[in-house]
């Protein structure tokens, strides 16, 4: 049987995260290919409805990527996502999913090595949790 491969789902905000991504693709910075990036102008563009809407189709995990707090360049859309994110985790546990399938990073448009990183991390913790139970309920 062949070793389980998690299916996750990228958020990115296009200034910073979207360009770190971008810096380790450019620099050939091996990471593992389970992610796909879905580019937004700002972390704080990202409704809490298509992060839920992934779970229950049977992502295994989400990351959502943003500027450090304070280099924004929408001010404050880093923080309106830090917001976000926390009450969504508290719903997520309440709706019986792992609130640890969802993770909320800030990497600068410098931190290619950091992004690369966290891809191979993320990757790692949802291998230890196994497959989103939404999957099997889908059958994706």
């Amino acid at each position: 049987m062949a070793e389980f491969e998690p299916k996750i789902v990228a958020f990115l905000c296009n200034w910073c995260t979207y360009a770190g991504a971008d810096l380790a693709g450019t620099s050939r910075i091996q990471y593992p290919p389970n992610v796909r990036v879905i580019r937004l102008m700002c972390s704080g563009a990202v409704d809490p409805m298509y992060i839920i809407r992934a779970l229950i189709e049977g992502i295994d995990g989400v990351l959502i990527g943003g500027c450090h707090p304070g280099d924004c360049h929408y001010i404050n859309g880093n923080y309106k996502a830090r917001r976000r994110i926390t009450i969504l985790k508290t719903l997520l546990k309440e709706m019986g999913i792992d609130e640890n399938r969802v993770w909320l990073r800030w990497i600068s448009a410098s931190e290619g090595q950091l992004f690369a990183n966290t891809i191979k991390d993320i990757v790692t913790k949802m291998k230890e949790l196994g497959p989103n139970p939404m999957r099997n309920y889908w059958g994706t």
